[in-house]
């Protein structure tokens, strides 16, 4: 049996239906009551459990034999996911596997970058067998700026930086194959998109898919700092992306693709061009 934690989430969503829609057996771990509620009207097999209440996870994790963990990036992140490596531990799970970051570094400065790299360490210390998928940034990200897109421009601060963003619902893709198969032991697995591009292509492609000029505009920090808040980002989060943006992208040390997702799936990555094309209406109805 399976226990999916982050259920509710872009990723940990998209491995249950992928889950279900195999006729795998599995578990979700939600926070609210309406939550499990939802999952049990659905078929699902749902369970409260709270990753800020370790005392909740011994019942979530009764009968279970391999674990799917992810969280969102959130300052209690290596104290919710060590709490939960350490109750599967506990509970005799014999297999997790974790949702990391491909930029991931105990002393980096961006903050889930370094919670990643700790939380690593301590899954490969714990006795458990694991499997690391460490993923690139988000094409979903991109949905933070539809209201500017909509008004022509592109507002980031990552200079000439190129990622290899890659779509979730890869991510979750993968994440479904490896909790289903063997072969996966103690394995490190760098999922990317098809491509590298920078933030003009980015541009370039969204003129394309919304049909009006959108502009790249390459922002100073405290500007930058100003569009995060105002897109809903709190300031913690809005200082992680500025690291981000400013040393990771803009310095040139992200990822070349890396094939992985085809590999491991049998099919490729979705390109941004077709992340685009099935997000249309968020950045067209923003105008």
């Amino acid at each position: 049996m399976i226990l999916v934690l982050g259920a509710t989430g872009g990723i940990g969503g998209e491995v249950c239906r992928q889950l279900k829609k195999a006729g795998t057996s599995f578990r979700a771990m939600a926070r609210k009551q309406e939550q499990v509620d939802s999952f049990r009207k659905d078929g699902v097999d749902a369970v409260l459990g709270d990753l800020d209440q370790p005392e909740t996870l011994s019942a979530a994790m009764s009968g279970i034999d391999t674990l799917f963990l992810v969280t969102a990036p959130k300052p209690p992140q290596v104290a919710q996911e060590t709490a939960a490596i350490d109750a599967a531990t506990r509970a005799g799970v014999s297999r997790i596997v974790k949702i990391s970051a491909s930029d991931c570094n105990v002393r980096s400065k961006i903050p889930w970058a370094k919670a990643h790299a700790l939380i690593d360490h301590h899954l490969r210390a714990s006795g458990v067998d694991w499997t690391i998928l460490m993923p690139t940034a988000f094409m979903q990200n991109f949905l933070w700026f539809t209201k500017p897109v909509a008004k022509g421009y592109l507002p980031l601060g990552a200079g000439k930086g190129s990622v290899s963003w890659i779509d979730t619902r890869d991510i979750a893709r993968v994440s479904a194959t490896v909790l289903t198969q063997d072969g996966h032991s103690r394995a490190t697995y760098f999922l990317t998109g098809p491509e590298t591009f920078d933030m003009a292509e980015a541009a370039v492609q969204l003129s394309q898919m919304t049909g009006r000029k959108v502009r790249y505009l390459d922002l100073p920090v405290p500007v930058f700092h100003t569009v995060l808040r105002l897109a809903g980002n709190s300031r913690w989060m809005a200082k992680g992306l500025i690291a981000q943006f400013s040393d990771m992208v803009a310095g040139h040390h992200d990822i070349d693709p890396t094939g992985e997702v085809e590999r491991l799936t049998g099919q490729p990555p979705r390109d941004f061009a077709s992340f685009l094309r099935d997000h249309r209406d968020a950045f067209v109805k923003a105008a």
